[in-house]
């Protein structure tokens, strides 16, 4: 209870006009143009409820350089910034750098969002970031193209590839030599880490490291799902899959060029955009979404949480105000406007029965099990060293991929031997569990 009067003295103060001393906090958000462009109509609404202005700072477009920046900014002390947008897998890594928003968010106002999400963001009890948007992978699909050639929506990824592979020579057959039936986001990138961790996640194969800090990756299962992706490569995929990331692979997808897309929920809006070659017909969509298929008759359907959240600097002049500006950017009614306006799913969950918010994104219903149990990269188990945990991760799954020219059994070979020798690196790194 002390909390919440707490929370709401302070947004007294700061909306009460009569009160305000105008001042002006930064926000580091984007770079993306949809999310910029959210983030500033945002902005520009809080701006009128408590006459603060907001100015928005230059992001760089590559994640890790984005991190490396914050970093540095954080490390430096540096007060230029307020608010900065973070990644999912960073409130660990730069916690000591943010203030504790419990003290200016309710209790109430937090059961309001997805627990695994408000867990995500609680590092030794300090509540670093609220979420600002919630992720995880999704697969989109051309329900038409389905249609037309007889198929159904895959349940596993066996199954996915016989539809891809179907669809894929049926529209090849019939003139169009640029189909392929998948794409996804194989870059050597973090990305990768996400897309990865999905497949083996599906089959059982675990998280790469466990809770108890222990390395995981060397397992069967880990090898059945990197073969099974390797083998989609110039068959199902293109090879360019392997430069690819979210626009990469959205870009062929939105050019009719692709049966089955990996992506994240927002690129549902660009999907069905007026003007896009992804048109509607009398308000049924060509493209429709699914959570991403099990891995077998006995895996599970999982998706990586990913997301996007707000934190406030320790070094802001003004915490307080930056604070409130976060609550309302965060904010139920702000999170349904940017869901109705640019897809972007919510982290509140009773907007995923609100009927205009459902109107405009149809299939939200199917992601409440997802963002209720997504599979977490294992940031909070390796702290600090997630960074290079990842990016030991992705190299080695990209080489797997790159075979994939290989017969299937050289191919296991491979996984197997990259996987063995991950496994010893990430143990060297692991300090016998202790990260």
């Amino acid at each position: 209870m002390r909390n919440v009067l707490k929370g709401l003295a302070i947004a007294t103060i700061l909306t009460s006009p009569a009160l305000v001393h105008a001042e002006t906090v930064t926000i580091a958000c984007g770079p993306e143009d949809d999310e910029l462009e959210q983030c500033e109509k945002g902005a520009r609404g809080w701006e009128k409820k408590t006459g603060h202005h907001v100015e928005f700072v230059h992001v760089p477009t590559d994640w890790h350089e984005q991190y490396t920046t914050f970093q540095k900014q954080l490390s430096e002390k540096n007060p230029k910034v307020d608010v900065y947008r973070v990644d999912v897998v960073w409130p660990g890594l730069l916690a000591e750098h943010f203030i504790d928003l419990k003290l200016y968010v309710s209790d109430e106002v937090l059961e309001q969002h997805f627990p695994a999400i408000v867990r995500n963001n609680t590092v030794g009890g300090k509540l670093v970031a609220m979420p600002w948007f919630a992720d995880a992978g999704l697969l989109f699909y051309r329900k038409d193209l389905l249609k037309k050639h007889g198929q159904k929506p895959p349940t596993t990824w066996e199954e996915l590839e016989e539809v891809a592979r179907t669809v894929q020579e049926a529209e090849r057959q019939a003139g169009n030599g640029k189909m392929w039936g998948f794409v996804f986001e194989a870059k050597a990138h973090e990305t990768l880490t996400c897309n990865a961790l999905e497949w083996i996640d599906s089959f059982g194969g675990g998280t790469i490291v466990g809770e108890d800090g222990k390395v995981t990756i060397n397992s069967q299962k880990a090898v059945d799902a990197l073969t099974m992706a390797a083998g989609w490569i110039n068959k199902i995929s293109p090879p360019e899959v392997l430069e690819y990331d979210e626009k990469e692979a959205l870009g062929v997808f939105l050019s009719g060029n692709a049966v089955f897309m990996r992506n994240w929920p927002e690129a549902w809006a660009k999907a069905k955009a007026k003007g896009g070659k992804l048109k509607c017909k009398k308000g049924k969509c060509e493209v429709d979404v699914m959570a991403l298929p099990r891995g077998g008759k006995d895996g599970k359907s999982t998706g990586t949480l990913g997301g996007w959240h707000l934190a406030v600097s320790r070094y802001s002049k003004h915490p307080e105000i930056a604070a409130d500006l976060v609550k309302y950017l965060t904010s139920p009614e702000e999170q349904k406007r940017r869901a109705i306006k640019a897809a972007f799913n919510p982290s509140v969950m009773a907007l995923y029965k609100d009927p205009e918010v459902l109107k405009a994104n149809p299939f939200y219903p199917s992601l409440m099990k997802t963002f209720t149990n997504p599979v977490a990269r294992p940031w909070q188990v390796t702290g600090r060293q997630y960074d290079p945990v990842s990016a030991e991760f992705y190299n080695a799954v990209h080489a797997v991929l790159s075979s994939s020219g290989m017969p299937e059994d050289k191919l296991k070979d491979k996984a197997k031997d990259e996987l063995k020798g991950l496994q010893k690196t990430l143990e060297r790194m692991s300090n016998d569990g202790k990260w």
